[in-house]
């Protein structure tokens, strides 16, 4: 049975809603702390760690979805793992830290890339069309008129759906007019935006397990 609620709805450490990555900054350089660029990133065969302080976002939209995850660098094998899929037309974000964790098995030691930006509040990371395809979140959330429950064809919000034919069987979705999320932590396998504006970027890379954002 579809289940509606509206008004402002705050859930505390909402552990399925998403928040954007600033992943792509690895995939496409100062090209996008200089500009909007279309980007997207993903790391293979693994996940990727994702802290923001403050995301404001409007036009919000959730479904599930399978991701098709390619487990050895020469892209011959390859499992499928199952994702919330999460929108926004448009994104804001302050205190944005990325960081990835690859083993390298030749020199037996473990790396870590660590992205920062958006650390001015007044030159916040700013994104458009975001999509993000997660496994974990925990957040402080506060959404503004949302609708769960809605069957995946009703979706009158956010983004249009990424990929309809790697969307879960039963068509769930929720959707709010916008969303305020703070204290974010974020666990994520891809993420993909039409824009992507990352101000004060900075990239590092290191051994220190403390390079990770949480």
């Amino acid at each position: 049975m579809e289940s509606q609620v509206r008004g402002g709805t705050r859930w505390k450490r909402f552990a399925v809603v998403m928040v954007p990555s600033v992943a792509a900054a690895a995939a496409v350089g100062v090209g996008l702390a200089q500009g909007a660029l279309a980007a997207s990133f993903s790391v293979s065969g693994q996940q990727f760690k994702v802290s923001v302080a403050d995301l404001h976002g409007e036009g919000f939209a959730q479904y599930g979805g399978i991701d098709t995850v390619y487990t050895s660098t020469a892209g011959d094998k390859k499992t499928q793992v199952p994702v919330a899929i999460s929108s926004f037309d448009d994104a804001t974000l302050t205190k944005m830290c990325q960081s990835v964790k690859t083993e390298i098995p030749l020199i037996g030691k473990t790396i870590y890339l660590r992205l920062d930006a958006g650390r001015d509040p007044k030159k916040p990371v700013t994104a458009h069309n975001l999509y993000i395809d997660m496994s974990q979140l925990e957040a402080d959330a506060e959404f503004t008129n949302i609708d769960i429950g809605v069957a995946l064809q009703d979706k009158t919000r956010g983004p249009a759906v990424k990929d309809t034919k790697t969307t879960l069987p039963g068509g769930f979705a929720q959707q709010a007019e916008s969303a305020d999320l703070t204290d974010v932590e974020q666990t994520a396998w891809a993420t993909s935006a039409g824009t992507f504006k990352l101000s004060g970027l900075s990239m590092k890379l290191g051994t220190d397990p403390k390079m990770e954002c949480f």
